[in-house]
């Protein structure tokens, strides 16, 4: 499965752990920061969630040190929501119930192992569709 990938210094390392946690399941396409030196978000967040739009099965992962900025950018984008999950119960809900297209990882405030869990929940969490569907088309039409 083609993943896009990026964050800012703040989230470069956990970046890292999690491409390299999941190479042997995931095709990773890595959008940046390429090192932990200081960066603006918006620079990093608003190419994937083009990549998303573009893609309407695309999947990605965004980090942040909080994952508010990034989350806050990429969510300008239609087609693209990016849902912030600091944990795995989120993640899936984000996935069940808001068909949720972007995990957003807060990369200052999370350990690895649970941003492991949180992104392999994410990508085997179907969406539930029904009434949830109509509140996703939703999302879009403002």
């Amino acid at each position: 499965m083609k993943v896009y990938i990026a964050s800012d210094h703040a989230g470069y390392e956990m970046k890292e752990a999690i491409k390299h946690h999941f190479s042997a399941g995931f095709d990773w396409e890595d959008l940046g920061t390429h090192s932990s030196e200081s960066v603006d978000y918006p620079d990093y967040a608003h190419p994937l969630a083009e990549m998303v739009a573009q893609s309407p099965e695309a999947r990605a992962v965004l980090l942040c040190g909080t994952g508010n900025g990034v989350a806050m950018t990429a969510n300008k984008h239609a087609d693209v929501r990016a849902a912030l999950c600091w944990n795995t119960e989120i993640a899936a809900l984000a996935r069940q119930h808001n068909n949720a297209n972007v995990v957003v990882l807060p990369a200052r405030f999370i350990p690895a192992e649970e941003a492991f869990a949180i992104v392999e929940t994410f990508f085997n969490t179907p969406f539930e569709g029904g009434r949830h569907a109509r509140r996703v088309e939703k999302i879009n039409t403002r």
